[in-house]
Formats: C-alpha cells, structure tokens, sequence
C-alpha cells in the first residue's frame, strides 16, 4: 500500500520509521516545515516528500496533528482523498473530535476510522521518533460506523508495525479511560513539580520521584488542548483524586493511624490484585 503521514512529530515520525523498518509499504510524508520533511527523507524514514495534492495516491491516511488542526486539514484538504481511501487520527481525544471528521469523511466521500496509539515519550518532534516506539503497546480503535473492512484494514497495519494489543471501543469510553490512564497522571505531574521543593531535589531522590515527575515535562499546547476537549470526563478524576489525597491528608494531620493505614492498604490491595 502506500500510505500517508501527515504530521512528523513524534508519533508521525515513529509510524514512518516503523512502517519502513517492518513493512514493505509506501510511505508518504507529509508536513507543514519542509526541512522536517527533507530530515525524514534524508534518514530514509519516508519514500516520498508529499503534498495535499499527493493525498490521492494514498490508501491509508494518518493524520498525527493537534486535534483541531487535524479537522482543519481533512476540511482544506479532503478533495484530494479517494473514496476508497481509509482515513484515520493519532489524537487523545475523541468525543469532541470524532463526530467532525465523520462529517468531514462523508462530506468528501472517504472512509474515517478514529484511532489512537498509547505510546510515547516525554520528548516531540521528528528528533524524538523511534521505529519501535510502538512495540507491544495498544491500540485503541474508535470505528464510529466504519465498514468492518476498514477497521480490520487498520488493525492489521497496527500489528505489522509492533502494536500488542488491539482495542476496539467507543469514543466516550476512550475520553472517560483516557481521563484517568493519560490526563490525569500529566495534571498530577505538573501539579506534583510545582512544589518549592522541586528545584532543590538532586542528592534527595531516586525512582519515585523520577516516576511522578517523569511525564511533567509536557507539551503545554499540545495537553492544554487535549485536557480542555476531554473537561467533563477529566474533571471528575480530578474530582476523585483530591477526595482521595483529602481523606490521606485528614488521617496524617489527625494522626489517624488506623485510618492511614487502612488508606494506604486499600492501595496496596488495588495494585496487587491488577498484578501489576
């Protein structure tokens, strides 16, 4: 097949690399700063430096943009795109995001079909792409109302390129997941760095506070978008979490042994029982 990428950040730039270091495929690169594009090339992770025009060559398309930008495209964009072509997203969000390409999709007369890769690094852009960045990881599918053809289509391009595990689901079941296994740890990360403390925390730590502050080193623009999108479903992890840090700092200020304790415990007893 030939396939297009339209965005080589980091996720953009880890399909390219992976397609071309596990398949046969065409790929196609496509990206708004050209020397990005020309690196891509360079480094042979793309075949071809394309143009929206290019579009009508590809049969599978994946847009790896902000949201937004990603409707922007398909709208200026989606005359050039076949109508057997599969046309699918690398965003964090869906609710808000999928029902706009759906529209787009049937406006021009392609086939859409949401998806997300759960993987990636603290690091962006093309710089920062990795050809087994994908390796083992999920990903998660949003068919809204695609033939079954095309999901299966892009299913079996997911495994050929390393994803483990693939997971087929709803729009508002990945946001309301997505809320509390991607947002949430980033609001509890910068929250967490926040601290006085932090600046002053070299001789004083090792891995735990590698872990909580790991994904803090964020894209502002890019988690500021997707945390607005997703409000309803953040905001009641948000919710939990301070019912949750409320109850273990009421139990430490009171001294509260027992019920620390027993905080603590059920913690302890979640994570066991996932064996993990």
């Amino acid at each position: 097949m030939k396939i297009a990428i339209v965005g080589l950040g980091i996720i953009g730039g880890s399909y390219c690399k992976a397609l071309k270091a596990h398949t046969t495929h065409t790929v196609i690169g496509i990206n708004r700063t050209q020397s990005v594009a020309q690196k891509a090339l360079q480094v042979g992770a793309i075949d071809i430096i394309g143009t929206p025009e290019t579009l009508h060559e590809a049969d599978i398309i994946v847009l790896c943009m902000y949201p937004q930008a990603c409707v922007d495209f398909l709208r200026e964009n989606g005359r050039y795109i076949r109508s057997d072509a599969v046309v699918t997203d690398a965003a964090g969000i869906k609710t808000a995001l999928c029902p706009q390409l759906k529209e787009l999709s049937e406006e021009f007369g392609f086939t859409y079909v949401g998806s997300h890769p759960m993987a990636g690094k603290e690091k962006n852009g093309f710089e920062a792409s990795d050809e087994n960045l994908f390796m083992g990881a999920s990903f998660l599918i949003t068919p809204c109302g695609a033939p079954k053809a095309a999901v299966n289509k892009l299913a079996a391009l997911a495994l050929e390129i390393g994803f483990g595990t693939i997971k087929v689901t709803t729009p508002e079941e990945h946001d309301r997941m997505i809320a509390y296994t991607s947002q949430l740890p980033h609001v509890l990360a910068c929250a967490y760095v926040l601290s006085p403390c932090c600046p002053k925390h070299k001789g004083f730590s090792a891995g735990s506070y590698r872990d909580v502050s790991r994904v803090a080193n964020i894209n502002a623009k890019l988690w500021s978008e997707l945390f607005l999108e997703n409000k309803e479903p953040l905001c009641e992890e948000l919710l939990e979490l301070n019912k949750n840090l409320g109850a273990l700092y009421q139990a430490i200020k009171t001294e509260d042994r027992q019920a620390l304790y027993e905080l603590l415990e059920q913690g302890h007893q979640v994570k066991q029982a996932l064996g993990e």
